[in-house]
C-alpha cells in the first residue's frame, strides 16, 4: 500500500510553503518534506547551481521526478516548489490529493523573498519577474487546489492552525 501526503502545499515564491509547512507538520505531529530539498539532495548542489550548470529544463525534469516520488511515498506535509504546477504531469498527479494553495500578493511575496537572493528565476528584475510568475501561475495553483488560504500579513502559526482546521473531517 502506498503512502499519501496528509496535505500538499503549493504557491508562489514567498507564499510560505516551507515555513508554514514546517509549522503545520509540527502541529499535526507528522513529517515535513519539501521537493526543492529533495532535488538539491539528489543533484548534490543547490537549485541556483542546477539552473546555472544544467539549465531550467534539467531542473524541471528533476522536479517532476521528485514530485512523483514524494506523492507516492510521503505521509506528512509536502511542499512543492513554486513552479512545480507548470508541468501538466505534476498537475495530473495532484488529482485526488488534498492540495492547499498558499496565496500571496506581490508586496508580501517581495518582502518575504527579498529581491531574489538564491532564487534563480528572480535574479534579473525581481519585482517584475515575481509579478509575472504570480500572474502566470495563479490559475494553475487554483486548478490543483482543494482549498486556498490567503497568507498576506499573517503569521505561519496562524496559517498552520487554519490549514489544520481545514483538514479535520
Amino acid at each position: 500500500m502506498s503512502t499519501r501526503p496528509v496535505v500538499v502545499l503549493v504557491g508562489a515564491p514567498g507564499s510560505g510553503k516551507t515555513t508554514v509547512g514546517a509549522a503545520l507538520a509540527e502541529a499535526l505531529g507528522v513529517d515535513f518534506r519539501d521537493t526543492d530539498t529533495d532535488i538539491e539532495r539528489l543533484a548534490g548542489k543547490p537549485i541556483p547551481e542546477i539552473f546555472v550548470d544544467e539549465g531550467e529544463d534539467h531542473f524541471r525534469t528533476l522536479e517532476r521526478a521528485a514530485v512523483a516520488a514524494a506523492l507516492a511515498s510521503h505521509g506528512g506535509v509536502l511542499a512543492l516548489g513554486g513552479g512545480a504546477v507548470l508541468a501538466e504531469e505534476n498537475r495530473a498527479a495532484l488529482i485526488g490529493h488534498t492540495v492547499v494553495h498558499l496565496s500571496v500578493e506581490l508586496p508580501d511575496a517581495i518582502r518575504r523573498v527579498g529581491l531574489g537572493a538564491g532564487r534563480p528565476l528572480l535574479a534579473l528584475n525581481p519585482r517584475a519577474t515575481l509579478k509575472h510568475l504570480l500572474d502566470q501561475r495563479r490559475p494553475l495553483y487554483a486548478e490543483v487546489a482543494t482549498a486556498t488560504v490567503v497568507t498576506d500579513g499573517r503569521e505561519p502559526e496562524e496559517l498552520a492552525a487554519e490549514i489544520a482546521a481545514l483538514l479535520k473531517p
